[in-house]
């Protein structure tokens, strides 16, 4: 969703955080042929056919974008790419376009407006290019962008990547939410909610909080540790308050139900789906294993070990 809303060129100031580097063919070549597997990847089977889930990140790195030997294998192996919602479809973006031009924003005190003035000012950005965007957005954009620090950037998102690779193969490509939908979960309901969600923000991005749990985050999923990211929750200090825990419901616990409602009519169409999405809507009760698993499918989580960068061919060929 972020990656609607373009960063503006960087001045070269050794102050900012750094440009994401822009990988050469040679770069490319390489990362094609030593990728490795890195995410959260399930298998689903029900009725004799076989499916997938697969976590991803809405953060990465240049070497990160290319899929490793299992997630290939799954891909090959299916017909349809179920994504939260297709960036590539012309339809979507321009639904997209309508969302944002149709939001409506609480307004925000000048204290606050200051504050994110200042942060946008120490990441460099001009705070006259996210101003028309709501509060909620602005101060989610600045803490993406503030990841720059820590190697990681929002224009090498997995999903969008997974997009091309599906469009390319001629795959099935399938939305589970839509562009409005999404946009709409930022959305606060009052003024007061969406200044204690924007100070809280602020808070995390100023002390480099948010932009640490979002290493962790990424750290976690290049690694394939499950085990890190089943406990977030134990190390985010992210639910504090009552605010962050109802914000948390609405972005997993409440997206999850339709999500696993029409990754398995896909499936019982007599479709082969591979169904990626954000690696939080995995884990817990209401993840989306767990949610499949109850609609009576056998769920088996994919184990990336002792499998060697490059011993597999490249997916793009569709199933």
């Amino acid at each position: 969703m972020l990656a609607a809303f373009a960063a503006p060129n960087y001045a070269a100031n050794p102050a900012c955080p750094p440009t994401p580097e822009q990988p050469t063919p040679e770069m490319l070549q390489s990362a094609m042929r030593n990728a490795s597997d890195h995410g959260y990847l399930w298998r689903i089977g029900k009725d004799g056919r076989t499916s997938y889930l697969y976590g991803t990140i809405h953060i990465g790195k240049p070497e990160w974008i290319f899929p490793g030997p299992k997630v290939a294998e799954a891909l090959r192996a299916t017909d349809t790419m179920a994504l939260e919602f297709d960036m590539l479809d012309p339809a979507m973006q321009e639904n997209m376009k309508k969302a944002l031009a149709g939001l409506h924003s609480n307004p925000l005190p000048e204290a606050l407006t200051k504050r994110l003035r200042q942060a946008a000012k120490s990441l460099c950005i001009p705070y006259d290019a996210l101003a028309k965007s709501p509060p909620e957005m602005q101060v989610a954009l600045l803490s993406m962008i503030a990841s720059r620090w820590e190697g990681l950037d929002p224009s090498y998102a997995v999903d969008a990547f997974l997009a091309a690779m599906g469009h390319r193969s001629q795959k099935n490509m399938v939305s589970l939410e839509t562009p409005e939908s999404q946009l709409q979960l930022l959305m606060m309901k009052t003024p007061q909610e969406t200044a204690a969600f924007v100070e809280g923000s602020l808070e995390e991005l100023e002390n480099s909080r948010a932009r640490k749990v979002l290493k962790r985050l990424s750290d976690a999923w290049a690694h394939a540790d499950y085990a890190d990211l089943e406990h977030y929750e134990d190390w985010c200090d992210c639910l504090k308050t009552e605010i962050e825990r109802q914000i948390m419901k609405r972005l997993l616990d409440e997206r999850n139900p339709a999500m696993a409602e029409h990754i398995d009519a896909l499936h019982m169409s007599g479709k082969q789906v591979f169904a990626a999405v954000g690696s939080m809507h995995m884990f817990g009760p209401v993840g989306l294993p767990a949610l499949l698993e109850k609609r009576g499918y056998k769920v088996e989580r994919v184990d990336f070990k002792g499998v060697q960068a490059g011993s597999e061919k490249p997916a793009g060929s569709g199933k």
